[in-house]
């Protein structure tokens, strides 16, 4: 167990905090930035659009992958040296990515980008935490927090303007100042907190029904609305898949000796309520942030910068209150602090709910400056919660666990997100094109005023057709925020599963 003088202090501190809040900012940082470049890549490296997404597949498939692997890795080389091999691996990766001539050599590097990125989410978190006394802590895991919630709004923003002005190759180069850095301080400050470490003998089945299942059911995420879900029997074949493979790795890593993955923290109630309340509440708040601007670009003519521009609100509050929330994490409840979150984030998505289609800037951004509030009282409780009670040479393990769940539940929250909008955007459609026929008042109204401004019936027809697809969209992104708003509220039970103690205890990690 650590002592105190073990702790940094004073500038040292400083330095390691960001160390290695950069780091897992950049590791979050390219899940999203890449997404404004693909037509740019396809484009330049000769491929269709649709290719061009395993860019982003390729990467979300060895990322999820390798996050649970984190725990293992740390117990066997080192928190220390695992995180900074991930990092430099990473920079030389990202390096490789921006100087690719191919795609298929763009889509190795990606994978092997992934695959060191998963590493460096739990361990920047692990190490944070370590790095400060325990009544301190909580303000570690609100900047840690930070880095994971603005970095996606930046993402886009970030890469719109790169690929735009400068070149696509850029938004992976802008990673290797970063990463160096990043790596020459974790080194250099805490070399003298590595972690013990043990010769565990690798679980070669677990790691290849992790490969399987977790590979399975990322592409199965990503690629479902694509493909239109189980009406393809490759989406069928894949969800086959996935399951047959979880169901036999949780059988063998439950009885295997030294498993891969510890998969007994569950019984543990407070990891297991933090965990469920984490991974539900990330599923629904990205998939509204997945939506917001989705719906921006294709149906209120916003361009991928300004849409960023209209979701990054929600990063101010969020900002100013962490290191409040982060230094009363030791004296409130942090069932308190989490309950706040989620009725937060039900009053912004019963909010959003109300937009119209004359919704100009400030109403659409207002919302998320309510919603960063939320945001500043989510992540640090539900993981204080989450992994409060575990022991240090559990707390990677933990950690890995449930950055899987949680960025698991993401990609779930995406996919369901988009799917329903579509699907109720099709029945909105269909029922307002009910309403409306060539006898009704109105179209007659709307086509002779367009007749009257030069239109043939043809163009006049287009669109009136544009103004209904425009009207339905609305419609659905207005449903889609209003069940939200009561999934969140649903949610605040999910945090009172857990119980008191939340801070660690002799007891905790078995």
């Amino acid at each position: 167990m650590q002592t105190e003088r073990t702790y940094l202090k004073g500038p040292a501190l400083a330095l390691a905090t960001l160390a290695l809040a950069l780091g897992n900012f950049m590791e979050v940082l390219d899940t999203t930035i890449a997404n404004v470049a693909l037509p740019h890549i396809a484009g330049s490296l000769g491929v269709s659009p649709t290719q061009a997404t395993w860019v982003i597949t390729s990467y979300a498939v060895a990322n999820a992958i390798s996050v649970l692997l984190s725990g293992w890795l740390a117990q066997r080389f080192g928190q220390v040296r695992v995180f900074v091999g991930a990092v430099l691996l990473f920079t030389l990766a990202s390096f490789l990515c921006g100087t690719a001539m191919s795609f298929p050599m763009l889509l190795a590097f990606r994978v092997m980008q992934g695959g060191v990125s998963g590493v460096m989410v739990p361990l920047s978190q692990t190490l944070l935490m370590s790095s400060y006394p325990p009544e301190k802590q909580g303000m570690a895991l609100a900047i840690w927090g930070m880095t994971v919630v603005v970095a996606p709004v930046v993402g886009p923003i970030l890469g719109g303007w790169i690929t735009d002005d400068i070149g696509w190759p850029w938004i992976f180069n802008i990673n290797v100042p970063v990463g160096l850095a990043v790596a020459f301080l974790t080194h250099r400050l805490l070399s003298g907190l590595e972690t013990p470490t043990r010769k565990l003998p690798i679980d070669s089945v677990g790691l290849s029904l992790i490969v399987i299942w977790v590979g399975a059911l990322q592409i199965m995420l990503d690629k479902g609305n694509e493909l239109d879900w189980f009406g393809s029997p490759i989406i069928v074949g894949l969800a086959v898949v996935s399951a047959v493979g979880l169901a036999l790795f949780i059988a063998w890593e439950l009885t295997e000796r030294h498993p891969m993955v510890d998969l007994r923290l569950f019984k543990i109630r407070n990891f297991r309520a933090g965990t469920v309340a984490m991974s539900l509440g990330y599923c629904l708040f990205f998939g509204n942030v997945v939506l917001l601007p989705l719906w921006l670009q294709t149906q209120m003519g916003y361009t991928a910068t300004w849409s960023g521009l209209a979701v990054a609100p929600y990063g101010v509050l969020a900002f100013l209150l962490s290191p409040l929330v982060g230094r009363n994490l030791g004296r409130v409840d942090p069932r308190l602090f989490a309950t706040s979150a989620f009725l937060i984030f039900a009053a912004a998505s019963f909010w959003r709910s109300g937009f119209t289609s004359d919704a100009d800037f400030w109403t659409l951004a207002l919302p998320q400056w309510l919603q960063g509030a939320g945001i500043a009282m989510y992540f640090a409780p539900l993981i204080a919660i989450s992994l409060g009670g575990l022991s240090p040479e559990r707390m990677a393990f933990g950690s890995g666990l449930v950055n899987f769940f949680r960025i698991t539940a993401g990609s779930f929250g995406a996919s369901l997100v988009t799917t329903f909008w579509q699907r109720r955007e099709a029945v909105h459609h269909t029922q307002l094109v009910e309403t409306l026929t060539a006898f009704t008042p109105q179209a007659s109204q709307a086509m002779t005023q367009l007749e009257k401004a030069g239109m043939t019936d043809g163009q006049a027809l287009s669109r009136i057709h544009g103004v209904l697809t425009q009207q339905s969209t609305l419609l659905a992104t207005d449903d889609i925020f209003w069940i939200s708003g009561w999934l969140f509220a649903l949610l605040v039970v999910s945090v009172w599963l857990a119980q008191k103690p939340f801070g660690r205890s002799p007891a905790g990690g078995h």
